[in-house]
C-alpha cells in the first residue's frame, strides 16, 4: 500500500491517538501538572510500542521523564534518533480561544488545541511515518526515538541524560519536526536556528511600598529605574549595546543574504498577518534577515507595583522583567549571559539595587545542505509538496540541537511542518490537516531515500 492510501485509511485513528496526547495537559511550566507530565510520556510510550517500536520506556531525568523506543533492523544498517518533547506552554489567555485548548477539535480543515502543532501534532507526524515503514515492511535501518518533558521550560534535564545515556542515544543522524516552514505553497528545510539567553532583572528601591505623593519626586521609583536601563540595551540603530556582544557574530555572507532575498516574502501581508503598521529592527538588515541570521534583544515581561482594578497611588519597592537575546552561531550563551549581566550592573545607577538572575540559554546552530540525511529529507519535501523545499535558517531556538552535536557529535535535520499561521504559543494553536498528511509521506519517503544513499 502507498503512503497516501495508508494515511487516508487510517486517518481516523491517526487523530485519535493525537487527541489522547492533547487532552493531557502537559505544561511543564506549572509544577501543578507533574502527574500530567508522566501521563503524557506513558500515553506516548504506548502509542511508539502500538506503532512497531521493538521496545520503549518511560525513563527518569533529574526533571520531568523521557519517552525512549527504538526498532533494530540490523547492526549493519544507519540509525536515524527522532527527537521531539511531549510539553506544551500554557493556554492563557483562556478567553482568547475560540473552543477549549486541551479538548481538540477538527474544523475549517485544521486542528484546533495546545499542542496541535508544538509538538504533538508534529511528533505524531514522526511516528506516524515510522508505523507507515513497519507496518508495510520498508524500514531498513534502525530507528530510536526520544520525547523530552522539558523543551517549552529550556530543555535543563536533558543535557545530563545525553551524558548519561550517550550509547542509548548512539545514531548516525537526529530527525526533528519542531520547526516551521515559510508557508503552506512554501516547502522549507530549516538549516539554521538562534540560540537563546534569558535572564530574570530585579530593581529594588525603599524598603516597603511607599505614598506616591509623600515620596513621589524624592525617591527613586524602581519600576522608572528598570525602564531606563532597558532602554539603554539597544541605541538608535537597533544595535545592542553591550559590550562585546558582536565580537562573535558571524556577518553573513554575500551569497546567503542573496540567498535570503531570493525568499518570496510580502511585507505587507507579513504585518498584516501581525497587525502591525509598520516593521522595526537592527539598521541595514532586511525583515527577513533581522529575525534569522541577526541577534535580537526582547523584553519578555515586566511587572511591579500596583496592577489590579482602579487606582492606587503607590511608588513600589521591587520592579521585575524577564529579558532575552536571540543569537546566532557562534555566539556562546554562557559568554552572553555574563556580558549582559555585567553591563547591567555597570549602569545601574547607586539609587536601586539591581539583581540578574541568569535562566536558560543555549547556541544556535547550523546544517549544512551537502549532508546526506539533509538531501533525504529535502526529496521528501519534493515528493509531498509537489516542489523542491528552499533552504532557510529561522529566528527560533532549539537549544538542544546543538547540544545534540557537541555531546553525541550527531547532526541534526530540522525536518518542520509548522505554519506562522498556527499560531503556537498563543491562543487557538492549530495544524492544517494537509500538512499533517504531507507531513506524514515527506517522513515516510525520507527514510526511504535515506535507505538508497548506503
Amino acid at each position: 500500500m502507498d503512503i497516501k492510501q495508508y494515511i487516508k485509511e487510517n486517518e481516523n485513528r491517526f487523530l485519535d491517538e493525537l487527541f489522547s496526547l492533547i487532552r493531557i495537559p502537559s505544561i511543564s511550566a506549572l509544577p501543578q501538572h507533574k502527574e500530567d507530565m508522566l501521563a503524557c510520556a506513558e500515553r506516548w510510550r504506548q502509542l511508539l510500542l502500538e506503532a512497531g517500536a521493538d521496545e520503549a520506556m518511560v525513563m527518569p531525568s533529574q526533571g520531568n521523564p523521557l519517552v525512549y523506543a527504538e526498532k533494530h533492523v540490523s547492526p549493519d544498517t544507519p540509525t536515524v534518533l527522532v527527537y521531539g518533547h511531549y510539553d506544551v506552554m500554557p493556554a492563557e489567555p483562556l478567553e482568547l480561544w475560540k473552543s477549549q485548548p486541551f479538548e481538540p477539535e477538527t474544523r475549517d480543515g485544521h486542528i484546533w488545541a495546545r499542542g496541535a502543532d508544538d509538538d504533538k501534532g508534529q511528533a505524531m507526524i514522526q511516528a506516524k511515518a515510522f508505523e507507515y515503514l513497519v507496518k508495510e515492511n520498508l524500514l531498513k535501518h534502525n530507528v530510536k526515538f526520544i520525547l523530552e518533558g522539558e523543551e517549552e521550560i529550556g530543555s535543563p534535564s536533558l543535557n545530563a541524560f545525553l551524558q548519561e545515556h550517550k550509547e542509548l542515544l548512539k545514531a548516525d543522524v537526529i530527525l526533528v519536526s519542531d520547526t516551521s516552514m515559510l508557508g503552506a505553497d512554501l516547502p522549507s528545510l530549516t538549516t539554521g536556528l538562534r540560540g537563546l539567553a534569558y535572564w530574570e532583572i530585579e530593581v529594588t528601591g525603599p524598603n516597603r511600598d511607599l505614598h506616591s505623593g509623600h515620596f513621589g519626586g524624592a525617591v527613586a521609583n524602581p519600576i522608572n529605574v528598570l525602564c531606563d536601563l532597558i532602554a539603554q540595551m539597544t541605541d538608535e540603530d537597533g544595535r545592542i549595546t553591550v559590550p562585546h556582544f558582536y565580537d562573535d557574530v558571524e556577518e553573513v555572507p554575500a551569497a546567503e543574504r542573496e540567498m535570503i532575498a531570493s525568499i518570496p516574502f510580502d511585507e505587507k501581508k507579513y504585518m498584516e498577518a501581525i497587525g502591525v503598521k509598520a516593521l522595526k529592527g537592527e539598521k541595514g538588515y532586511s525583515t527577513l534577515e533581522r529575525n534569522s541570521c541577526r541577534p535580537s534583544f526582547d523584553v519578555c515581561g515586566i511587572w511591579g507595583g500596583y496592577t489590579g482594578e482602579g487606582s492606587k497611588t503607590v511608588l513600589p519597592s521591587k520592579a521585575y522583567a524577564k529579558v532575552s537575546c536571540r543569537l546566532v552561531p557562534h555566539q556562546d550563551h554562557e559568554k552572553i549571559s555574563r556580558l549582559f549581566a555585567d553591563h547591567i550592573l555597570s549602569i545601574a545607577p547607586d539609587y536601586v539595587t539591581v539583581k540578574v538572575t541568569p535562566m536558560h540559554g543555549g547556541e544556535g546552530y547550523v546544517c549544512p545542505i551537502s549532508l546526506p540525511a539533509y538531501q533525504a529529507a529535502e526529496k521528501g519535501f519534493t515528493q509531498a509538496f509537489g516542489k523542491k523545499p528552499l533552504a532557510v535558517r529561522r529566528g527560533g531556538s532549539i537549544p538542544i540541537i546543538s547540544d545534540f552535536e557537541r555531546i553525541l557529535g550527531i547532526k541534526t535535520v530540522l525536518m518542520g511542518f509548522g505554519l506562522e499561521s498556527n499560531a503556537i504559543h498563543s491562543p487557538n494553536e492549530n495544524f492544517p490537516l494537509d500538512i499533517f498528511r504531507k507531513g506524514i509521506e515527506a517522513v515516510a519517503v525520507f527514510h526511504q531515500e535515506l535507505d538508497k544513499q548506503k
